[in-house]
C-alpha cells in the first residue's frame, strides 16, 4: 500500500491546498449514531462509482512515548483481516469488484478508504464495519506487520537519500509535544509490545466514538443509510481514554542549527519555523505564502534560486498545518559545487525581500487564480470529497467548513501575507539543518 504520511505529501503536492470548490457548495447530509459514529454522506450521481471512507481521530501524537508507532502499525494491522475475512483476503476483495483502497497515517489521524462500483456500496460498508468491529490482531499477523514496518523503515528513512529530513526537522521544533517521533515511530518499541498493549491501543482508539465515516458518489440516501445502520450501529461505543496531548510547544527565541551527514551527493539546507495550530485563523494566509514562494514554475524561489541563481536543483515551500501546531518547512537541494551556507544565504534574501516589501498586486493576482484552482482540483473526484468532508468534521468538528474555505481564502490581502511571513518566518526559534555527505563528516 502507499501511505500518505507527510513525507509523501511533501514530494507529490508541491502547493495543493485542501479545501473546498470555488463555484459550488458540496451538499451533503450527516447524522450520527447511537455509538457516537459521525456519518456523513454526499451525493454525486454523474458516474456510478462511490468512495468509502473512515477517519480515525488516532496518530503518532496520541501514542504512549515508549510505546512509538502504534498508529502506523495499525494501518497496516487492519488490513490482515477479520474474524470474518480471512487473512490477506481484505484487498482481494476489494480489488475482485473493481475497487481500489488505500489508508494512511499522520500525526493525527489514520484515514481509510475504498473506491468502489456503487453497486458494491453494501459490500465497501460491510469490510470497514469489520475492520472496527472484528479485526484480525494476533501473534502472526503482528509479526507479519513488524517485518513490513522494518523494511519500510529501510526504504523510507535508513536508504532513502534525504529520508529522515521529517525526523531530524521534528526533534528539534517540537522537544515537548508528541510530535517530536515520526510517523513510523520505533522498532524498538514495535518489537518489545505485546500483544494485550496492541490489543488495549485497537479497543481505544479504533471505536465508532472517534470516528467519522465518510461516503461520496452514487449513492441513494435512504438506501445508503439502512446499510449503514445495519452494519455500525451494533459496533459497541468505545470506553477507553482517548488521550488527547494537551502540551503546548514552547515558543523559542533563539535560532537552532545541527549538521546532519547523511549518504547524499548533494548538500541540503533545511529550515523550519514553527506554526500555530490547524485551526488557527493564518492557515490560509500561511498556504498562500507557501504557494507564492515554491508553488509552481513561475514561484519566486524557483525562478529566483532554481532558475536566474542556479544554485538549487529544487526548492519547496510547505506548511504543515497539524492539529496541534505544524512547520512551516523549507528545503532545497543545491546545485553542483554550491555550498550549503552559499544556497540558505540566497534563500533568505528572498524571504527578507517578501517580509520587507510583500508581494505586488500583479502576483497577489495571479497566485489567487493559483489558489482557486487547486481548491476546485481537490474535488474533482469524489474520494477528494469523501476525504475533505471527513477532515473538516474531524479537525473542526463541522463538516460544512469545506464549504467555508475559498470565503477564507477570499479574506486574506497582499498585506497578510507579508505579515504572516514577518510573524512566522522570523530567524529567532527557527531550525536550520544542513545536510552534507558523509565524506564531508571527515574534513571535519
Amino acid at each position: 500500500m502507499i501511505k500518505k504520511t507527510i513525507l509523501a505529501f511533501i514530494c507529490a503536492s508541491i502547493g495543493v491546498l485542501s479545501s473546498a470548490t470555488a463555484q459550488n457548495n458540496i451538499d451533503f447530509k450527516t447524522f450520527r449514531l447511537n455509538n457516537g459514529l459521525e456519518v456523513l454522506l454526499h451525493q454525486d450521481t454523474t458516474t456510478p462509482i462511490v468512495a468509502v471512507s473512515v477517519m480515525y481521530h488516532v496518530g503518532s501524537k496520541n501514542e504512549d512515548p515508549s510505546r512509538t508507532g502504534f498508529a502506523h502499525f495499525f494501518e497496516h494491522l487492519l488490513f490482515e483481516g477479520t474474524e470474518h475475512i480471512g487473512r490477506g483476503e481484505y484487498m482481494k476483495k476489494i480489488e475482485s469488484i473493481g475497487g481500489t483502497l488505500n489508508a494512511y497515517t499522520t500525526n493525527d489521524i489514520t484515514y481509510y478508504y475504498e473506491v468502489v462500483p456503487s453497486n458494491y456500496l453494501e459490500t465497501a460498508l460491510y469490510m470497514e464495519s469489520e475492520r472496527m468491529l472484528h479485526a484480525k490482531i494476533d501473534s502472526i499477523g503482528i509479526e507479519t506487520q513488524r517485518s513490513v514496518v522494518k523494511e519500510e523503515m529501510r526504504q523510507r528513512y535508513d536508504n532513502q537519500p534525504y529520508g529522515t529530513i521529517l525526523m531530524e526537522t521534528f526533534k528539534r521544533t517540537h522537544q515537548k509535544h508528541p510530535y517530536h517521533w515520526t510517523v513510523i515511530g520505533s522498532i524498538e518499541h514495535l518489537n518489545a509490545a505485546t500483544l494485550d498493549e496492541f490489543m488495549q491501543f485497537y479497543k481505544t482508539y479504533y471505536v465508532p466514538n472517534n470516528a467519522v465515516l465518510s461516503i461520496a458518489g452514487d449513492i441513494d440516501y435512504a438506501e445508503a443509510e439502512a446499510w449503514i445502520r445495519k452494519y455500525f450501529e451494533e459496533i459497541p461505543k468505545g470506553t477507553g481514554r482517548i488521550v488527547r496531548p494537551s502540551v503546548i510547544e514552547p515558543k523559542r527565541n533563539a535560532e537552532i542549527r545541527d549538521t546532519v551527514y547523511d549518504n547524499i551527493q548533494l548538500p541540503a539546507v533545511i529550515q523550519a519555523y514553527n506554526l500555530p495550530p490547524k485551526k488557527h485563523a493564518d492557515g490560509p494566509a500561511l498556504d498562500m505564502l507557501s504557494t507564492y514562494l515554491t508553488g509552481g514554475n513561475s514561484s519566486l524561489l524557483t525562478k529566483e534560486i532554481v532558475d536566474k541563481q542556479q544554485k538549487a536543483l529544487t526548492v519547496g515551500a510547505y506548511p504543515l498545518d497539524l492539529e496541534d501546531g505544524g512547520v512551516f518547512l523549507l528545503y532545497s537541494i543545491a546545485n553542483m559545487g554550491v555550498s550549503a551556507d552559499t544556497l540558505e544565504q540566497a534563500i533568505d534574501e528572498q524571504i527578507n525581500k517578501v517580509i520587507a516589501h510583500g508581494i505586488t498586486e500583479e502576483d497577489f493576482q495571479k497566485l489567487r487564480a493559483q489558489i482557486e484552482n487547486a481548491i476546485v482540483s481537490q474535488h474533482a473526484s469524489v474520494a477528494g470529497i469523501a476525504e475533505s468532508l471527513a477532515e473538516a468534521w474531524t479537525f473542526f468538528g463541522d463538516a460544512n467548513e469545506i464549504n467555508n474555505e475559498m470565503e477564507k481564502y477570499d479574506r486574506v490581502t497582499r498585506e497578510d501575507i507579508q505579515r504572516v511571513a514577518q510573524q512566522y518566518l522570523a530567524r529567532d526559534g527557527r531550525v536550520v539543518l544542513h545536510y552534507l555527505p558523509k565524506a564531508a563528516a571527515q574534513n571535519q
